[in-house]
């Protein structure tokens, strides 16, 4: 029984991560008005399913959802973790020159000179990679 409250916490907590990533970057492009870059774009590809994955998985407390998100939130993962670094290391940076009107390595905030959108993305998707992975280990117990 225990291990079934994990189960359920787990794919709670990995949809509330994903709904509030997706209002987030909601946020920034309607409210703030910050234009996405490409890599942006391709990042809100893989967190917007996992908002609606998760929260159909969370309601129907449904681990096995999770060997389908998982893939979705790794991959995001290493997008966000690409972008980061095209924005952090001045190598890197000149290989957003395939980005269209906003350039990739473009900084909207820069919080504490680390805290950048592709890092939250990159903490939000990691974190989800995380929890999905204890949903699937504690499903199999």
């Amino acid at each position: 029984m225990k291990d079934n409250k994990a189960v359920e916490y787990g794919l709670f907590a990995a949809w509330a991560i994903a709904f509030t990533a997706t209002l987030g970057s909601l946020y920034f492009s309607e409210i703030r008005m910050f234009i996405p870059c490409e890599l942006c774009w391709i990042q809100r590809i893989f967190m917007y399913p996992l908002a609606i994955t998760l929260a159909i998985a969370a309601v129907k407390k449904d681990a096995k959802q999770a060997v389908y998100a998982l893939p979705l939130s790794v991959i995001g993962m290493l997008i966000s973790l690409y972008h980061y670094l095209v924005q952090k290391v001045p190598a890197m940076a000149q290989t957003s020159d395939f980005c269209g009107v906003v350039p990739c390595n473009y900084q909207y905030i820069n919080v504490f000179g680390f805290i950048t959108i592709p890092f939250l993305a990159f903490i939000a998707f990691a974190a989800i990679s995380v929890l999905l992975i204890v949903v699937l280990a504690k499903s199999k117990e």
